[in-house]
């Protein structure tokens, strides 16, 4: 039933380096000679923020949305599948409060790529209160030895309407 409360969701992912493929980080190009290996494009920001949505609104997980056995998503510009997601949300009375993302990443730097991706996601999701963050993993396991890159993200949401 309709409720008054707000919905926190948590998403995390990780994903692996691929020589000679594109990066994409929050809908953005990141300019590195390699990206995500993934079946997707492996927009590692992307697919955490569509998990926090998702469990935000007790949907389910990426994986259930968008198969990585499935060949219709191989390649896949990830912010297509934010983009459904968010629709979802919105036809089924939701709407975003904020989002609050966290990057693990020892390589690459991030900083000049910060507010593009604070833009994007929040053209993407319609939701004005996007915060992204980037930190390193001090050198440590995978994502500290340059071999993978990891993302912490929560969404907060509201019902706010049913679409009688």
């Amino acid at each position: 039933p309709p409720s008054n409360d707000n919905f926190i969701g948590y998403g995390i992912d990780i994903h692996q380096f691929e020589e000679n493929k594109i990066m994409k980080l929050g809908g953005v190009t990141i300019d590195v000679p390699y990206g995500f290996k993934a079946h997707s494009d492996g927009d590692v920001l992307i697919h955490s923020l569509i998990d926090a949505l998702l469990g935000a609104a007790s949907a389910g997980d990426i994986g259930e949305f968008f198969p990585d056995n499935d060949p219709k998503y191989k390649g896949i510009d990830s912010k297509k599948l934010l983009v459904e997601v968010v629709d979802l949300l919105y036809r089924t009375g939701f709407e975003i409060i904020n989002i609050d993302v966290t990057i693990i990443a020892q390589t690459p730097k991030l900083a000049p790529y910060k507010k593009l991706m604070r833009e994007s996601i929040k053209k993407l999701t319609r939701c004005e209160n996007v915060n992204i963050k980037a930190t390193t993993n001090e050198k440590l396991d995978s994502i500290g030895q340059k071999k993978a890159v990891a993302v912490i993200t929560n969404a907060n949401i509201k019902f706010k309407k049913t679409n009688n």
